[in-house]
């Protein structure tokens, strides 16, 4: 008789930058001091509650020391099926590069691998095609499907980043269709990045048959799980993961938690001339309305439309659903007293998320407040757009 494996969900956040090493030494320059790799992976466990979270710049040789020194101090473990393990927490080594085809604006993708052997090993492959491996997002000077033949012949998958955004995004800047640049069967899963859903991305029939993430990109601890994934998997690794993304063995995504659309800083068409975030329903013109201005960034919202294959989106049958839900660092009057009580009480902002009653929360910080955060992680609350490199913002009610 077959036994079935026990699956469980799983809160996942596989997009997280490393701003130092252990020692000073910059990795992601834009990013946090605080983003050390032990940093990174106590804040996920004590205080996030993410249960796997993939940590961005592995492969900087200076981090690769730090991840040696954890596991020899038997601070960390080896995680059954690939991963580091710490204090219920499974990390996911991954790196972010950037590519750029003949002829196309560059673009950048994420790689992750099994183990710290083959990140070593992909870092040492990099350092032959990078002018500085130490440091984070940089160009790789080897083509895409070449870089598409190491990673996964190390064992290792590949996922386009931010796939929308103007900044450095597939879709965003350098190519109309993902099959431009890439073999799509050694393509794992998409990032939808900040500015995106999963309804606007089927607009696009190219992407259909992949698997969505949300991550959450961040640059600071406070940042980590604005998104996340809900997974379903018989324990968090490397391995259960890859199955996930392939949606093999009951693994699967089972929710996207992200923020709405427009709170993404790229989500509307921007004006350099005047400031001006254009909302309207369609940018129809390549000058701005209100002064003229030819200095336009498009929006997300407005670059999808512009290679869309389809008049309106398709979201798959298995496509899981898309929650909108506001970080609590969102949240108009929630200070960082009043975070920290609400963590003394509850443990983890998963368990403030997912958790518990308004009743239980408005105990701790009162009925106004507990009731804008049951608002902002259903999704509801009122929002000005962002653009141009702006997030936009949560309305305070009155105003």
């Amino acid at each position: 008789m077959e036994l079935t494996t026990e699956l469980k969900s799983f809160y996942c956040d596989l997009h997280v930058h490393i701003g130092r090493t252990s020692e000073g030494q910059a990795v992601k320059i834009s990013g946090s001091r605080e983003l050390t790799f032990a940093g990174i992976a106590n804040e996920a466990a004590e205080r996030k509650g993410l249960e796997m979270i993939g940590i961005i710049d592995s492969h900087s040789p200076g981090v690769l020391c730090d991840i040696q020194r954890s596991l020899e101090s038997e601070e960390m473990t080896l995680a059954e099926g690939g991963g580091i393990a710490y204090r219920g927490t499974t990390i996911i080594l991954g790196t972010e590069i950037e590519i750029r085809e003949p002829g196309r604006k560059e673009c950048h993708v994420l790689a992750y691998m099994p183990d710290v052997e083959r990140m070593t090993d992909f870092s040492a492959w990099m350092s032959r095609y990078m002018r500085n491996v130490n440091l984070s997002s940089q160009r790789l000077y080897a083509p895409a499907r070449e870089l598409q033949d190491e990673i996964y012949g190390r064992g290792g998958i590949l996922i386009p980043a931010h796939i929308f955004t103007p900044h450095k995004g597939l879709y965003g800047c350098a190519a109309e269709r993902m099959a431009d640049i890439f073999d799509l069967d050694r393509i794992a899963a998409v990032e939808l990045g900040l500015s995106a859903d999963s309804e606007m991305a089927g607009y696009l029939s190219e992407l259909d048959d992949f698997t969505f993430l949300t991550n959450s990109d961040a640059h600071s601890l406070g940042k980590l799980g604005r998104e996340y994934n809900v997974m379903a998997l018989a324990r968090p690794s490397f391995a259960e993961l890859r199955l996930a993304l392939e949606r093999k063995e009951g693994r699967k995504v089972t929710a996207n938690f992200g923020l709405n659309p427009r709170l993404g800083k790229y989500h509307r068409t921007y004006c350099g001339g005047c400031g001006s975030i254009i909302d309207e329903a369609y940018v129809t013109s390549e000058r701005c309305q209100y002064c003229g201005s030819l200095k336009l960034v498009r929006g997300v919202f407005d670059r999808i439309l512009d290679i869309a294959d389809r008049k309106t989106p398709l979201v798959p049958a298995s496509r899981p659903p898309y929650h909108y839900q506001v970080p609590l660092e969102f949240i108009p009057g929630l200070g960082k007293a009043k975070m920290n009580a609400l963590l003394q009480a509850f443990g983890t902002e998963m368990n403030i998320l997912h958790g518990c009653g308004e009743a239980e929360i408005a105990s701790v910080v009162g009925v106004d407040l507990a009731a804008m955060i049951v608002r902002a992680r259903s999704g509801i609350l009122e929002l000005s757009a962002g653009g141009g490199g702006t997030y936009g913002k949560v309305v305070q009610p009155g105003k």
